[in-house]
């Protein structure tokens, strides 16, 4: 049986710990930069390393923080080991548990592989870690109008995002502005006020499971022997490791990164959590027409988006000729309205 070295009494007061998650640039290196405050991307942040694991850590709002991202392993198509060897070097160096998990969420695509992801960290993390650790981040909100409020806009036209923070407790931010650096902060800071209501509110010092005390062992199993080689000692396998005395905390923190990073695969069971994806289905008639009326909008000025789409769909959902009329009729009157209402708001 393997020895356990006791944990690192956690301080929550130290540091707020936050795990970025989300589909591959949907937001996830621009809310690391918003969170540090950084102006240029963080450190090592380049596309062969957008492939890994990242840990940075920094100051915010007078708090210390740690914010890990991660590669996308949620979804499906991923090759199982390498989803093994993501989700471990993610455990690792989030170990041993974040205060939230927050969840980038693009405001201008269906909400789907985000679904999935909140069942998969359930499946991981357990219950807790969605409807008490997790936040959901929206990116991509340039795509609204300039007076429309991110509320108002999940709740007249996204149910389907607006269920994705029902599942979350109510909780959604957004570190996009358009005002500059200054609201930038602002939003950074009222993000970190989220965080630490919700280590408040949940009595915990953070998210754990078995996984992560899996994790926090094994990492400090690997600081005792890095330290002990360090010194010239014998190098002894983990296996024989006994906590002694000698080895202190500091000498321990010394080497925590190289740890973290130095754990190997953990225990985890991606085949039941990510069973074998069957072949996806041909898209359906109804979707290709979807993408491509959203494809015909795109050029079009913001404000006569919507309505070009929503008369569009009339047409196709009514059908005929005579649907073609009605949804030409909805899509100018909608039109003539966003106008005068933008003329009137200049």
């Amino acid at each position: 049986m393997r020895n356990r070295v006791p944990s690192k009494p956690d301080d929550a007061s130290a540091e707020l710990r936050m795990a970025v998650l989300g589909r591959t640039g949907e937001g996830r290196r621009s809310a690391v930069s918003s969170i540090l405050g950084l102006t240029d991307p963080p450190q090592g942040a380049g596309a062969a390393v957008q492939q890994e694991c990242s840990k940075h850590r920094g100051e915010a709002a007078g708090r210390r923080v740690v914010v890990v991202s991660s590669p996308v392993w949620l979804g499906s198509g991923c090759d199982p080991e390498e989803r093994r060897r993501h989700i471990s070097s993610f455990l690792a160096l989030s170990s041993p548990g974040p205060h939230v998990f927050l969840l980038c969420v693009p405001v201008n695509q269906p909400a789907d592989g985000e679904a999935n992801a909140l069942d998969v960290l359930e499946k991981l993390f357990g219950p807790s870690a969605v409807d008490t650790n997790a936040i959901v981040l929206f990116t991509h909100t340039e795509e609204l109008e300039e007076d429309e409020q991110l509320g108002s806009y999940l709740a007249t036209w996204r149910k389907d995002l607006l269920e994705l923070v029902e599942r979350c407790g109510e909780r959604y931010h957004t570190l996009e502005t358009r005002g500059g650096g200054a609201e930038e902060g602002k939003a950074a800071e009222e993000l970190l006020e989220k965080v630490e209501q919700v280590v408040r509110a949940s009595g915990a010092q953070h998210c754990s499971c078995p996984l992560y005390q899996e994790a926090e062992e094994r990492v400090r199993e690997r600081q005792v022997e890095i330290v002990r080689r360090r010194r010239g000692g014998d190098k002894v396998a983990p296996t024989d490791l006994q906590p002694e005395g000698d080895v202190t905390e500091e000498e321990m923190e010394a080497v925590r990164d190289e740890a973290e990073r130095s754990v190997g695969d953990l225990n985890v069971d991606v085949e039941s959590i990510f069973p074998p994806s069957p072949p996806p289905p041909a898209p359906s008639f109804l979707w290709g027409l979807w993408e491509k009326l959203t494809g015909w909008t795109r050029w079009l000025p913001r404000v006569l988006r919507r309505e070009a789409l929503l008369g569009a769909l009339v047409g196709l959902f009514v059908g005929g000729p005579f649907g073609g009329m009605m949804g030409a009729t909805v899509g100018s009157v909608a039109t003539e309205v966003a106008r005068r209402r933008t003329q009137k708001t200049k």
